[in-house]
């Protein structure tokens, strides 16, 4: 298992992912990307609702929003078993009528960074909410 170390907030933000249209060319063409895909950076205007249908689009709630706000980095930033503990963290609150909110996520959750990415651990002695976390994102 690779190890992972605790992030210390206090000594400063994680760097912010930074898009502009040469990063988004690069991108689109050191993973080679499809011409087919048709890859399109977007206006400023533009939000994922405007995509054209078939396009990628990024499902995101206003909880998901402000822990990456608080925690300062991007959700590109972000490995799919820490997002899995936001979401899953947020449809429990809100199965029991209470508003998600980050104070209460960091009762049970403090940021990680493992093999590069950023995720959320078990805070301390809180008790686990996430008791079989999948094993796989196929």
């Amino acid at each position: 298992m690779a190890e992972e170390e605790a992030v210390q907030f206090e000594e400063g933000p994680v760097p912010v992912l930074k898009w502009d249209q040469g990063l988004f060319e690069q991108i689109v063409r050191g993973f080679q990307f499809p011409v087919e895909w048709d890859a399109r950076y977007p206006r400023q205007s533009q939000t994922a609702a405007d995509a054209l249908p078939g396009n990628f689009r990024l499902p995101a709630t206003n909880f998901m929003a402000s822990i990456l706000h608080f925690y300062r980095f991007h959700v590109s930033q972000m490995s799919p078993a820490g997002m899995v503990r936001v979401r899953h963290f947020e449809f429990l609150c809100r199965s029991q009528g209470m508003e998600p909110t980050v104070e209460k996520f960091q009762d049970f959750y403090q940021l990680i960074r493992n093999i590069g990415f950023y995720s959320f651990g078990n805070c301390g002695a809180a008790k686990k909410i996430l008791l079989s976390p999948p094993k796989s994102f196929q």
